[in-house]
């Protein structure tokens, strides 16, 4: 059936279009006063790539749902072979194999894992007889995330890894799974960052202790949940070890930036400069002076939100969440209303992946969580990730068409 275009969301078609123009211009303004030629002109490859956007949303509004929904773990398993693969034919850069290096363009198969990995869930609880929060389905659908997520782990990206355990939280919460079950569930990850702390543990595990009581989730549930927090507690210590030099680094400086100020803590320490000199009305288009005197790095990716601030101070970023915030309200809206399982799931998962790295990214430009890499969507420079967005939009507007269809 044709797609009439009388039906498509056109409000969040405009918000995700006024973000990305948003975020080509302060790419422009960041790289402004760059010596690089190159870099000035990373505005104009933004432009390119959301012209490719363009396309590929077209392309995606078109494609029926049912046909995703069909393909949804034949899709899942050629996101595993590239992730596979990059480890053979990849890129390293900075020390980790993240992309495909296909002359001047980079493909970063993680985006394409957190597309798979988003249908492949929505398909999974869509199909579930009788209670889909069971522990049997719970577990199931553990076991599809955390494949992709350890490979995606060993490139290594911690950031892109974070973005399946929040997207598989927040299928869980769309299946049923109540705020009390969802808290034990992710009891033990909290366990871990508490155990750095004797005394935080011991406080974190009456806690629990209170909360499984109150719950009552049965003997098995509760003892289950009691032993892999202990067992997470013990491993903590290992698992700490087992992280890249620069990834413990990056949690230190996130709890203490001013410990390597010169170092690990100086995209922290000058992100809040940005943000703060910005005040209530910013400095003015072109006349960041982090970027102008390049004290701020990464500006125009992992920190863009940091020249908005800048720029255009307090009004100029409650402009921008509140363009986030209307957007994801049309998502979820079209969750809320669409008659098919899999399309509802397939939705409020992408808002929750676009939710997620926008908490994630203004949160590390402010020191609210550490610096992870992931990109502020539509805003950030980046192909792939633009184009994932994209991407994004247009399966929620391509639901939000068909949402009387079961």
């Amino acid at each position: 059936m044709p797609v009439s275009y009388y039906s498509l969301d056109w409000k969040l078609i405009f918000a995700a279009l006024a973000l990305t123009l948003i975020g080509v211009a302060l790419i422009y303004s960041a790289q402004y006063y760059s010596g690089s030629e190159a870099l000035r002109g990373y505005y104009l490859k933004q432009l390119i790539w959301l012209a490719v956007s363009a396309v590929v949303f077209a392309i995606v509004i078109h494609i029926p749902l049912k046909l995703f929904d069909a393909a949804a773990y034949v899709f899942y398993g050629f996101a595993l072979v590239l992730l596979i693969a990059i480890f053979f034919v990849g890129s390293t850069r900075l020390g980790a194999t993240r992309w495909f290096a296909l002359g001047p363009v980079n493909i970063a198969p993680s985006d394409i894992a957190k597309l798979a990995m988003l249908i492949s869930l929505a398909r999974y609880f869509a199909y579930i007889r009788g209670n889909p929060v069971a522990p049997k389905n719970l577990i199931g659908s553990i076991v599809l995330t955390i494949i992709p997520m350890a490979l995606v782990l060993k490139q290594p990206d911690l950031g892109t890894s974070l973005v399946f355990i929040a997207l598989l939280i927040g299928i869980w919460f769309w299946a049923g799974l109540s705020p009390g079950y969802l808290a034990l569930t992710l009891s033990p990850g909290i366990s871990m960052i508490a155990s750095a702390n004797t005394v935080a543990w011991a406080l974190f595990f009456v806690a629990l202790l209170g909360l499984i009581f109150y719950l009552r989730p049965g003997l098995f549930y509760g003892a289950t949940t009691v032993l892999i927090n202990l067992a997470c507690g013990v491993i903590t210590p290992f698992v700490w070890n087992g992280l890249h030099d620069y990834q413990k680094l990056r949690i230190l400086t996130f709890l203490d930036p001013g410990r390597d100020p010169r170092g690990a803590g100086y995209q922290i320490i000058q992100s809040r400069i940005s943000v703060g000199s910005g005040g209530l009305t910013g400095k003015g288009f072109l006349h960041s002076t982090q970027s102008r005197l390049e004290f701020l790095p990464e500006r125009h990716t992992d920190f863009i939100f940091s020249v908005l601030g800048e720029e255009f101070g307090l009004i100029g970023a409650v402009i921008v969440l509140g363009l986030f915030l209307f957007l994801l309200y049309r998502m979820i809206r079209i969750a809320l209303k669409c008659r098919s399982k899999f399309s509802s799931y397939l939705v409020f998962g992408a808002a929750t992946i676009i939710l997620f790295q926008m908490f994630i990214n203004i949160g590390m430009t402010i020191g609210v969580t550490p610096v992870t890499g992931l990109p502020l969507p539509f805003l950030s420079y980046g192909g792939t990730s633009l184009v994932f967005s994209w991407t994004l939009v247009a399966l929620a507007v391509s639901a939000g068409s068909t949402w009387q269809e079961y």
